[in-house]
């Protein structure tokens, strides 16, 4: 992730000292060429927004670390790389650093049932996600009951139908092109009848401009009145991702953001302005195929991985 990037700071490792004032004698360091400085800020823009970083936020990055290195100096056993790399690690902490969601603790305090609608287009590993969480969910002892409203594609059905054989959870189904929220609505009364701990909802996720999906969208959240609703992004999707998050969000107004496809060569910057621009935090992240490959989201994990090799 940030290739780009890490790319351009290794450059940066071989020529420190050219980047950077001399020292003199009682100085506690080499100060940063204002010169330097832009065109580093200006590299760094550049690497951001080529690893689909959104515009905003990579200006916002590249804001941050105008402040924290206009008039810095740079210890003499130290390259400028690594000052900017701490910069830059600092800046994108901030960036992504917004209160979290206890997705967990949210259900051991919440009511009965606690519902979780998923949104998201197709393709993006929202039904995956959903079995995954099930699975947990149970491991640590609660029932769970899942709902295929994605009732416009058979596939869907087909899959958590597998998902429910293998992890056991309850699911809900009507047929295939029934009502969405009639599904959703159904298995919220089910959970609610047999005092079920948690209800996941699926839902469709046609393309994000369809304006009858997001009014479908709208009528489930109304008729099942979820306690969270979920976004699942795809790290791999860029900017679209991006816009996309945007568009369900102004719909039935996110709470979070599961992160899917992190195992893949992503460019990063989809994950790192995803969050922001909706000013919703990151909650799971999905690293591979099997039910155990969904963590937690941690900042410090991110930014380790967003930086790895710089």
């Amino acid at each position: 992730m940030f290739k780009g990037l890490r790319e351009r700071l290794a450059g940066w490792k071989e020529k420190a000292d050219a980047e950077v004032g001399p020292a003199t004698i009682g100085d506690s360091g080499r100060k940063i060429k204002e010169e330097k400085l832009e065109e580093i800020l200006y590299d760094l823009e550049m690497a951001l927004l080529e690893s689909d970083v959104a515009f905003p936020v990579a200006k916002e990055i590249v804001d941050r670390l105008a402040d924290d290195l206009k008039g810095k100096r740079v210890a003499r056993d130290a390259s400028l790389a690594d000052a900017v790399t701490a910069a830059l690690r600092d800046a994108i902490t901030q960036v992504l650093t917004v209160p979290p969601i206890d997705f967990f603790g949210l259900i051991e305090k919440g009511p009965r049932p606690f519902v979780v609608m998923f949104v998201g287009v197709n393709g993006t590993g929202k039904t995956t996600t959903i079995a995954k969480l099930a699975y947990h969910i149970q491991k640590k002892g609660y029932t769970c009951v899942v709902a295929a409203a994605d009732t416009f594609r058979a596939g869907a059905i087909e899959q958590l139908e597998k998902h429910a054989e293998s992890v056991g959870f309850k699911l809900i189904k009507h047929k295939a092109g029934a009502d969405p929220a009639a599904v959703a609505f159904d298995a919220v009364e089910h959970a609610r009848a047999r005092s079920r701990d948690v209800v996941l909802i699926d839902t469709a996720g046609r393309m994000q401009t369809n304006q009858n999906l997001m009014d479908q969208m709208k009528k489930i959240k109304r008729v099942t009145s979820p306690n969270l609703v979920l976004y699942i992004g795809d790290a791999l999707a860029g900017n679209d991702a991006i816009e996309q998050a945007k568009q369900f969000h102004e719909a039935v107004g996110l709470d979070g953001v599961v992160l899917t496809k992190l195992d893949a060569d992503a460019k990063g910057g989809a994950a790192l302005s995803m969050a922001r621009t909706i000013g919703k935090p990151v909650v799971f992240v999905n690293l591979g195929q099997t039910y155990e490959d969904i963590k937690r989201f941690d900042v410090k994990w991110m930014v380790d991985r967003l930086l790895a090799e710089a």
